[in-house]
């Protein structure tokens, strides 16, 4: 007997894995365990890592795998938590010889390969003849170690650089359309579980001991439990979830594919719906592995086949390459989470950490309603639109409060849905400013726009601002953006005063800006002599 374990890390699905397929394909395998193993290092001792909306999408995604796995090939997932190391040492001691091989998914995060390289040489060490393989293309397109070790491999910087990267890669076939390798689908069959007792449900915690995926919560402590519980999320977790989202945004709206054009989507949502996208709303299951990368480039592709489609960058074609091209540099550029020693970051005196600033942006009370209204959409739903994004960014770093991105980024990865390493972190380096493929400094988004403005913000009811800022629902459309510059009567009559009832601006956003700029500069010069 050969039992193989298949480490579920961030590819939460049954279609499109490599790492199950060539498990239930290998003839040496006669048991599989699908594992998934709940890591503090991730995590955090106390789940404080996650906040309440992602932990509430990851243990939704986990529950439903485990139920596919139990309605498709009579299996269930294994859930265990600690050190991925220790665990897996532990299940080596308890099947001995029938431990046969590990298989896993590529992790391009340098925690994930520095984890992955310790386990092997452990395994290997104490379990003669062990196989551990990880399988590429689970996250990206491309095999990204195989790409960036090619001779001619050069970072990318722009859509340009990824159109020449794509087809120098993958060539292209028929139509122009690159030479994508066609998602895998379902095992037909999946081999059972080994018939030795490993795991147990009851006891003390330790390495072993597996908790049901409906009882996770279980597991966190007395408050974020109760936040996890009492969260309604837009978002509902899971591949079942992923493959119908994919069908109604995707695969039967052939009009909306071919004619998306990013960024002109709406930031505020869907008028009269401010829980819908007016995006695909797909990013939450890509970025937790519920939905292949690979089945909805060729989704799309399926829809620009039947007819006139816009192109990249502007296409969901064009949106995963900027993907690709942020997974890429991820991987190759040193220190890609750092603003030292990072060749994507320019060198900006940014203010020291003003706790202020960053609880009144993150709380959403910094008196500008739509960043307040993004950013508690934000902490409502764990979702923002990437216009709102740009917006959140913008405001906290080079236009008006002149903090330091990493601050952000952190936010965004506890609260964000869709967080990813590498994504976030390359989004941060953009909208501040600091990464060779920002946009230029000087140019800034307007934290009280009009029906005009870039951001694509819907102001002729305010819908969206209402729902989220409640406080300013009776203010006239006219006034919502700055209510502090309607007049006294007005705001009585709103039943919402100014400084009072909501917060007057935090900063002088013309002055903010104006400062900023200068700040900016005077940076790059001192760059430049250097």
């Amino acid at each position: 007997m050969s039992t193989c374990v298949v480490w579920f890390r961030k590819s939460l699905r049954l279609h499109d894995n490599p790492a199950l397929s060539a498990a239930c394909l290998d003839q040496d395998i006669t048991s599989i365990i699908p594992l998934y193993v709940l890591d503090p290092a991730i995590l955090g001792q106390n789940y404080e890592n996650f906040g309440p909306s992602r932990l509430s999408f990851l243990f939704e995604s986990l529950r439903d795998l485990d139920a596919r796995l139990s309605s498709d090939y009579a299996s269930k997932l294994i859930v265990l938590q600690g050190d991925p190391l220790t665990v897996l040492e532990c299940i080596g001691q308890k099947l001995g010889r029938n431990f046969g091989s590990l298989f896993c998914e590529y992790g391009s995060e340098p925690y994930e390969r520095q984890k992955l390289s310790a386990i092997a040489r452990s395994l290997r060490t104490k379990t003669r003849g062990l196989k551990v393989n990880s399988f590429s293309a689970f996250q990206t397109i491309l095999d990204l170690e195989e790409t960036i070790s090619s001779p001619a491999y050069k970072n990318p910087k722009s859509m340009k650089d990824m159109l020449h990267l794509l087809s120098s890669r993958l060539g292209t076939g028929d139509e122009g359309f690159f030479q994508v390798k066609d998602p895998i689908s379902h095992p037909s069959k999946l081999k059972p579980l080994p018939s030795d007792k490993v795991f147990s449900s009851t006891g003390p915690p330790g390495p072993l001991r597996s908790y049901p995926t409906d009882e996770l919560t279980n597991l966190l402590p007395d408050t974020l439990q109760a936040e996890v519980l009492s969260r309604k999320s837009y978002f509902r977790g899971g591949e079942t979830e992923a493959l119908s989202r994919l069908q109604r945004k995707v695969s039967g709206q052939v009009d909306f594919v071919n004619n998306f054009r990013k960024p002109q989507t709406a930031s505020t949502n869907e008028l009269d719906a401010p829980f819908e996208p007016s995006t695909t709303g797909l990013s939450p299951y890509l970025s937790t592995g519920c939905l292949s990368v690979r089945i909805l480039w060729k989704e799309c592709e399926k829809c620009y086949r039947q007819g006139n489609h816009s192109e990249p960058p502007e296409s969901l074609h064009g949106q995963l390459l900027f993907r690709e091209m942020f997974y890429l540099l991820s991987r190759s550029v040193k220190n890609w989470d750092r603003d030292s020693d990072n060749e994507m970051c320019k060198p900006i005196s940014w203010d020291n950490f003003k706790h202020e600033k960053l609880d009144a942006w993150e709380k959403g009370r910094t008196g500008f309603p739509l960043i307040d209204a993004m950013m508690r959409q934000l902490d409502a739903t764990g979702w923002m639109h990437h216009l709102g994004r740009h917006g959140v960014s913008c405001f906290l770093t080079r236009g008006q409060l002149w903090q330091n991105w990493m601050f952000g980024r952190d936010v965004f990865d506890k609260k964000l849905v869709d967080s990813d390493w590498a994504i976030n972190n390359g989004n941060w380096l953009w909208l501040s400013g600091v990464a060779p493929f920002s946009m230029p400094y000087f140019r800034l988004y307007n934290p009280c726009p009009d029906a005009k403005s870039s951001l694509n913000v819907e102001t002729k009811s305010a819908q969206f601002i209402k729902f989220w800022v409640p406080e300013l629902k009776h203010f006239p459309p006219k006034y919502v953006y700055e209510p502090h510059l309607a007049p006294s009567s007005v705001q009585s009559d709103s039943k919402c005063v100014i400084g009072k009832d909501y917060p007057s601006p935090i900063v002088d956003r013309k002055q903010s800006a104006k400062e900023n700029l200068i700040k900016f500069k005077e940076s790059l010069a001192r760059k430049s002599s250097a």
